[in-house]
């Protein structure tokens, strides 16, 4: 795999990783632009945004952008995150032009027309409407909420309804003139793809845009404990523990990412054998480690019935607690050849891969290379991951629950057992 980077007179930087056995590419344009980059009054604005892309421009109607790459057999797609808005295609080698001459066109032409406006409004409200309804969907964000209050990074990507409702196409292009900028732009492309050719190609489509210094840094984000609590009648509590973790460019995150495979994150881990196998409290439960520039949060989330949700919780802090202790070397082994795995498996993927460049390029600014990326996981060693059990302890804390919740422990006494 070759992996080159070049950046635009104006500051926009182009990766390309040909892979030679695909016949088949990823492109993408991702813009360093999410949901943290919003003021409160822009909540939502990153997401609708993005769901704009795909209205029509100057010189294309809706249909006409998906007609362009379903023509030639490919799909097209965006997503937003807290640091990210993304936009990229999957295509064959012959029509990389194309998708990429798509997607600059939606970002740099957008019509913005009023009925279309109105029209994704109506579906963006949806969208919350059913994420409302999806407990073990909005518990996350809920979750984020108690841990960044009043913070852009703790509030939801889709917006509440009101400023939703509320956003003007006036608003939709002050966003894009603040934040879409040639310095926050990453083109990244893998696959069967030519990188003098999507580099030149890219300076035809970019190499105008006006380079001005960048955005405003989002604001540093601050964990606080805190915890909600929303009672409902359901089946199950959706119940989810967020422990204030490493941001991504701290060391300690690889010893964070193996700590969590084997807190919570296979059928062998933890949580799994002692809470679902072992007492049959669940039917999922999960740790996960998650990273942004300066903040990071170990997730866990379980789903259980009322008579049983202390005593999920309970065991829950008591086997991180005990994983400071009695951490074993088969499990940190076997958790670092799981992350190991699965990485190379997704990066058979030219997609994963692509976006692979763009987080790269985010972090760190460049793309290591695979080995150092693998390097990096391997190095980790018990003393690392019982250090990050241990730390654990003495972090800040965050608890949401949804359901019949009533029964549940409160979050400072879980935070006092972990403590201990």
């Amino acid at each position: 795999m070759t992996v080159q980077v070049h950046t635009l007179s104006n500051g926009l930087r182009v990766a390309t990783e040909k892979m030679p056995s695909m016949r088949s590419a990823a492109i993408g344009i991702w813009v360093q632009a999410g949901g943290r980059h919003e003021r409160e009054e822009q909540n939502g604005i990153a997401h609708f945004l993005e769901h704009m892309a795909f209205k029509g421009t100057k010189t294309r109607s809706a249909l006409a952008i998906a007609e362009a790459i379903e023509d030639v057999g490919g799909y097209i797609n965006a997503y937003t995150g807290r640091e990210m808005t993304a936009y990229y295609a999957r295509v064959l080698e012959a029509d990389v032009p194309l998708a990429l001459d798509v997607i600059a066109d939606i970002l740099r032409n957008p019509a913005f027309d009023d009925a279309e406006v109105e029209t994704e409004r109506h579906v963006i409200l949806q969208e919350i409407g059913q994420a409302l309804d999806t407990p073990d969907d909005i518990i996350f964000d809920w979750l984020q909420e108690v841990a960044y209050p009043g913070q852009s990074i703790g509030r939801s990507i889709l917006g509440p309804a009101e400023r939703v409702s509320a956003f003007s196409k006036a608003d939709l292009r002050r966003f894009v003139a603040e934040h879409y900028r040639p310095e926050e732009m990453l083109l990244c492309a893998a696959g069967a793809v030519d990188h003098d050719a999507i580099v030149a190609q890219a300076e035809a489509l970019f190499g105008d845009l006006p380079a001005d210094g960048g955005q405003e840094a989002a604001a540093p984000a601050s964990f606080v404990s805190g915890e909600r609590r929303e009672l409902k009648r359901l089946e199950q509590v959706h119940f989810t523990l967020g422990i204030e973790g490493p941001h991504y460019r701290d060391p300690k995150v690889f010893a964070a990412q193996v700590y969590s495979m084997a807190l919570g994150g296979g059928m062998s881990s933890r949580l799994f054998q002692k809470v679902r196998e072992e007492k049959g409290l669940c039917y999922t439960i999960f740790a996960q480690a998650g990273a942004y520039a300066d903040t990071g949060m170990l997730t866990i989330y379980a789903g259980t019935s009322e008579e049983e949700i202390a005593q999920l919780a309970e065991l829950t802090v008591e086997e991180i607690r005990r994983s400071a202790d009695d951490m074993s070397e088969a499990e940190v082994a076997r958790a670092k050849a799981q992350i190991l795995a699965g990485m190379m498996m997704g990066l058979e993927s030219p997609s994963n891969r692509a976006e692979r460049l763009a987080r790269m390029l985010q972090i760190w600014g460049r793309v290591p290379t695979l080995e150092e990326a693998e390097a990096r996981i391997a190095d980790v060693t018990l003393a690392d991951v019982k250090a990050e059990g241990g730390r654990l302890g003495q972090a800040g804390m965050a608890m949401a629950l949804y359901g019949p919740a009533g029964k549940a422990p409160e979050m400072e006494t879980l935070r006092r057992r972990l403590a201990l």
